[in-house]
């Protein structure tokens, strides 16, 4: 008897994509330097992330906002100023009726 619930993907990894992923799994992206907060905010049925990725060479803040059709990214030489801006955003979100949801490291699973 199959479980109506297991997965059947429509189509196998390996015919489709190849040589295209052929390494992917021995791609090291543990760094030690790099930090990285996510927090996840809801308003109105809406849900939206802010993401700061910081690096020592090199920092980013992404936001993806469900009214834009793809998320903004900005990029930073100083991971200083990145948490800076990804701070102020976060408070002007909160002040335009955004509530947070979760804030703290990327969500794995």
């Amino acid at each position: 008897m199959s479980n109506e619930f297991e997965f059947k993907p429509d189509f196998d990894f390996d015919d489709e994509m190849g040589d295209e992923i052929e390494g992917f799994d021995d791609f090291d992206d543990e760094d030690d330097d790099v930090q990285t907060r996510t927090a996840v905010l809801n308003k109105n049925g809406m849900v939206a992330l802010l993401c700061v990725k910081t690096a020592f060479d090199g920092s980013t803040v992404c936001r993806v906002d469900p009214r834009e059709d793809r998320p903004s990214i900005q990029f930073y030489d100083d991971s200083e100023a990145a948490i800076h801006w990804f701070t102020r955003s976060l408070k002007t979100s909160k002040k335009n009726g955004w509530k947070v949801v979760y804030d703290g490291l990327p969500l794995q699973g």
